[in-house]
């Protein structure tokens, strides 16, 4: 019995040890470089942002790497991430991004923002493009005599009420509409990526996805490799010797991750433009 004592205690000493390591690693002292995860629906961007915007004032942070595996999300919270990136770059501090699985649409859109970006080889990115979908119950709730009238202000209020039919009036304002995020979506993209010429960005932006090496072989990642390859990277960028990574902590309890993370997908809103997988 002698050996299983001795060793549980070695077990309990490494398990101390790797706690220690774990709280000195978000001491803010020393040079540091923070790791966050950006994974899941894309739609509640608060949390992120809070986070982004912390590092950004931490002193002791020199370099951020964002792990992304994401399908993507709704239009507007993928660039409220964008912009956070973007004012962190701004205080003077490299942006990494390292795809995982899945890096496509609206997270494919807050990539862009890196200094650097990595794809694996079997990465999925790229999907390109707005969607917004509307679905009519209108026969349904016939069959079932059920019958709705809508008392508004102007025609487009109830376009995506789902008791009726889109009207072809409809159909071309909501086109428009998808178009101009569309654009928005081009010229986040031709912002960094300056290789890229904007009529070939144009012919391969219709939505479809790419694997990380054809991503690269577009110029709309900069090389194969994973997260150390990152790691390394972010370390080169800040120019910082001997940098400690930390992984900026995630909300404790399944329950709070999904809410506070907004990964309760909401039921896809009629009410939101997406830039997603589908």
């Amino acid at each position: 019995m002698k050996w299983f004592k001795r060793l549980v205690f070695v077990l309990i000493i490494l398990l101390m040890l790797g706690l220690v390591a774990n709280i000195l690693s978000r001491i803010p002292v020393g040079e540091r470089i923070a790791v966050l995860k950006i994974d899941g629906i894309i739609i509640n961007s608060e949390p992120v942002v809070r986070k982004i915007e912390a590092l950004k004032e931490d002193k002791s942070v020199k370099a951020l790497v964002i792990r992304a595996e994401s399908p993507g999300g709704s239009v507007g919270a993928s660039q409220e991430i964008y912009r956070a990136l973007e004012r962190f770059k701004g205080s003077g501090k490299p942006v990494v991004v390292s795809m995982g699985n899945v890096c496509a649409s609206g997270c494919f859109y807050i990539a862009m923002v890196g200094d650097h970006i990595y794809a694996n080889p079997g990465t999925i990115t790229g999907s390109i493009g707005v969607i917004v979908q509307h679905t009519s119950l209108k026969d349904l709730l016939n069959k079932m005599g059920i019958k709705t009238t809508s008392i508004k202000t102007g025609k487009f209020k109830d376009t995506l009420s789902p008791t009726k039919e889109l009207t072809e009036e409809e159909k071309e304002y909501l086109q428009d509409l998808i178009n101009k995020a569309y654009e928005q979506f081009i010229n986040a993209i031709l912002k960094y990526r300056k290789e890229i010429d904007a009529s070939r960005l144009r012919e391969i932006a219709d939505g479809r996805v790419f694997t990380g090496e054809e991503a690269m072989n577009i110029k709309l990642v900069d090389e194969m490799g994973g997260l150390q390859d990152a790691l390394d990277k972010a370390k080169a960028l800040a120019k910082v010797e001997k940098p400690r990574f930390f992984y900026v902590e995630e909300p404790k309890g399944l329950i709070r991750r999904l809410i506070q993370n907004g990964l309760v997908f909401e039921a896809q809103s009629p009410l939101m433009l997406y830039y997603i997988v589908q």
